[in-house]
């Protein structure tokens, strides 16, 4: 009976000690054999993600995990695909294997998968986004590189995130925020419901004033939406002319309608008899998406 307790002490790598077979040798032998198995393969046979969407590691949490790691071991795998010979490369779980070095372990049980660099990339940044605790931006850079560099569109994103197409679109919208702005959301100086009262308006410079103002004072999000109507109120009265007429209801529930249409930030602006709608993108890639929505 202690021995069991004793394995089970040791996390999932002793269940799978005594399994008598080698990832490398099932690899070698057959390697489709080897998708979707579960084994123990040494550290330093691992590299790390080149496409990890995570850019920075909370030291306190890392150590924290390790300690955890000596007690328990791993509990659950790391997530690799075979390059070459006794080579691997990470997918996802590079918190579990940084901390199970500072644990000081030889080997970590991995769940092997094949895949290529695009298909590495999807299931990196996918998994990565839901069992991470990623923050706004790291999130809304990753759903844009699914967009760009995997080819998905956002209703295909919603899906694989298990997010509503608002959602993803609400964090992409970040990434057109000055960068000052996401460096403060990034490091927490602001959160989710700051950016996004900050995004309602175009004028730059009053999103920037909005910003300082708000992390030098602590401002609530309510407070912050408030600071934006009325900064944007001023600069506008700065700039009317006399003969400027009132805003007209139909073009704002228009401009409601394509802005949900396009998934984009759509601006209409009119003297009374003519105008212009303006339909921005961030990309080449938002672009195109934007074209095959006007069938051009």
């Amino acid at each position: 009976m202690a021995k069991k307790k004793n394995a089970l002490g040791r996390g999932l790598g002793a269940l799978l000690s005594d399994s008598g077979t080698s990832i490398e040798s099932k690899v070698e032998s057959r390697e489709e054999s080897a998708s979707g198995s579960i084994e123990l393969i040494n550290l330093e046979n691992i590299e790390v993600n080149p496409f990890q969407p995570r850019s920075t590691f909370d030291e306190t949490a890392l150590n924290e995990l390790a300690e955890s790691i000596k007690i328990h071991g791993i509990i659950q795998p790391i997530t690799v695909r075979k390059l070459s010979g006794k080579s691997f490369q990470l997918i996802s779980g590079e918190r579990r294997f940084q901390a199970s070095k500072r644990a000081g372990l030889t080997e970590v049980p991995v769940y092997v998968r094949l895949a290529d660099d695009q298909q590495m990339l999807e299931m990196a940044l996918i998994e990565n986004i839901q069992r991470e605790n990623l923050n706004a931006i790291e999130i809304a850079l990753s759903y844009q590189r699914l967009l760009s560099e995997c080819e998905l569109k956002q209703e295909e994103l919603g899906e694989r995130v298990g997010k509503s197409r608002a959602t993803v679109t609400n964090y992409l919208r970040l990434l057109k925020l000055p960068p000052d702005i996401q460096i403060g959301l990034r490091d927490k100086q602001i959160t989710m419901g700051h950016a996004r009262a900050l995004i309602s308006v175009e004028d730059t410079s009053v999103q920037l004033t909005a910003f300082r103002k708000t992390v030098a004072e602590d401002l609530s999000v309510r407070q912050v939406e408030s600071l934006v109507r009325a900064l944007s109120k001023g600069g506008n009265e700065k700039k009317d002319t006399s003969d400027k007429p009132e805003p007209n209801k139909e073009f704002d529930k228009l401009k409601s309608r394509l802005t949900s249409h396009f998934e984009s930030n759509i601006s209409i602006k009119t003297d009374g008899k003519k105008g212009e709608i303006k339909i921005p993108f961030v990309s080449i890639e938002d672009l195109n998406r934007i074209l095959e929505i006007l069938d051009l």
